[in-house]
């Protein structure tokens, strides 16, 4: 498989990603940023962990999907991500009204 290949293919891969994205959004509440992984939840538990200046955050969810394009299943039943690194929590926002798709 030639570098071009490669490309094309992992550029596929990312657009079905995305529509995958744009199809499941509407279906979950949270969506939760971490340096490694981007969730779409709708249930997320953030706490903050550690002693001093040693902190970590955990963060647990469930009923989650994944930003992945490397896993064969990103539909997750529990997630748990502990992290010293930033995290976002952010609650989608539900639209009182929703265009319809054409």
């Amino acid at each position: 498989m030639s570098a071009e290949d490669l490309e094309k293919y992992e550029t596929e891969m990312e657009l079905s990603l995305y529509r995958e994205y744009r199809d499941v959004v509407g279906l979950f509440s949270y969506v939760v940023e971490t340096e490694r992984r981007f969730y779409l939840t709708n249930n997320v538990d953030f706490q903050v962990r550690g002693e001093g200046a040693d902190v970590y955050f955990e963060v647990t969810m469930s009923d989650a999907w994944v930003w992945d394009m490397y896993r064969p299943a990103r539909f997750v039943k529990n997630v748990k991500v502990v992290t010293f690194r930033d995290v976002n929590v952010e609650e989608l926002a539900k639209s009182d009204l929703e265009i319809p798709k054409t």
